[in-house]
């Protein structure tokens, strides 16, 4: 898990979006924890205010010709018109400054304290079987590795010499350069937003924990489509947002946490077909999703069509060379910091519960 940074607050219709919750309609191109989709193959309507029906796939299918229409008619909109969240929700480690500190901290412990508690290796392996990485010949790109936690689960079906790692933050790279399992992988600073690579590059696009930090996450995976070749695969893998009061406090103070509903508009709009989530979470939650989740969801689609993403943005929503009121910076970067601390205190308490609470009792 690493950072590209912050999130760009957008419009009106993207107010009453961010109302939605984590709880997506069953049979919604859905997969994992909680509701399953029906047996049935075909294809689903997911209903977002103010943006008539976003189809998705289910089982294979693709989505309708009239739905693509609708979506390349939107494509015109400036960056993350779709799904940005409202400017009240301050969320202070959200600009690259910031988690270029916070990382600089954190992957000091990251692979020992926070690992553990919200991105175990079995949650890793099956948030990346989406992904389809059935071929150990397939050229794969981790964006956001950090440390390389996920990239070790990549090369367990990848050889190391076809698996590059990017990240913003050199001490979390640094950490990754030091795992004996990674001396094969191609290892790089780079930024999410706009990858250093030739359109039609990879096989796979693999980001887990990243897309939380990103200033623009609808810019983020268009540049997943556009490196991907045809038939390749994007799996994006990260944070669901709360239902209960206090975790989204603590959530929308700290970072980014996607709806469900979000990462699928964000997907369509670039242009993915057979557009998929599934539910992830540790094994003591049971299932439980009220608090958020660091990681949450794995969301998987399809590059059908051979260039860069049909999508048309403006300018990014961050300019890393202008200089940073170093108050406001501080301030930012401690509220976040004692914001994040929460979040590594909910699954100590949801593991306490795991114990005390009888199994197959709800907790």
């Amino acid at each position: 898990m690493a950072m590209a940074s912050a999130y760009a607050p957008g419009g009106a219709g993207s107010r009453a979006l961010g109302r939605i919750r984590a709880r997506g309609p069953a049979g919604v191109g859905f997969v994992g924890l909680g509701p399953r989709p029906s047996s049935k193959a075909g294809v689903r309507a997911l209903a977002l205010p103010g943006r008539g029906a976003i189809t998705v796939a289910v089982g294979g299918g693709g989505s309708s010709s009239s739905s693509s229409c609708r979506s390349r008619l939107r494509c015109a909109a400036s960056s993350s018109s779709a799904a940005a969240r409202s400017i009240s929700q301050p969320r202070f480690i959200q600009h690259k400054k910031e988690a270029f500190w916070f990382y600089r901290f954190l992957s000091i412990v990251y692979d020992h304290v926070i690992n553990p508690g919200h991105w175990t290796e079995d949650m890793r392996d099956d948030a990346l079987e989406p992904a389809e990485l059935y071929s150990r010949k397939l050229k794969v790109v981790d964006v956001g590795g950090g440390t390389g936690f996920t990239t070790l689960g990549v090369i367990k079906h990848v050889d190391p010499e076809n698996v590059t790692l990017l990240d913003q933050s050199p001490h979390q790279l640094e950490k990754a350069r030091q795992k004996e399992a990674l001396k094969g992988v191609t290892i790089m600073e780079g930024d999410a937003e706009d990858l250093p690579f030739p359109t039609d590059t990879f096989d796979r696009y693999v980001s887990a924990g990243s897309i939380e930090y990103w200033p623009d996450p609808q810019r983020g995976i268009k540049e997943s489509y556009r490196v991907l070749r045809i038939g390749g695969v994007a799996c994006m893998i990260g944070p669901v947002y709360p239902t209960f009061w206090l975790s989204r406090f603590f959530a929308d103070m700290w970072m980014l946490f996607p709806t469900e509903e979000e990462y699928i508009e964000w997907f369509k709009q670039a242009g993915f077909k057979d557009v998929k989530l599934k539910r992830i979470g540790p094994k003591w939650y049971r299932g439980v999703r009220r608090h958020g989740l660091i990681m949450g969801c794995s969301v998987t689609g399809v590059k059908r069509e051979h260039g860069d993403s049909p999508l048309q943005l403006g300018p990014k929503a961050e300019d890393v060379s202008k200089p940073v009121n170093p108050i406001t910076f501080l301030f930012r970067f401690l509220m976040g910091t004692i914001c994040a601390a929460y979040y590594v205190l909910v699954p100590i308490y949801m593991w306490i519960k795991d114990q005390i609470v009888p199994k197959g009792m709800p907790i």
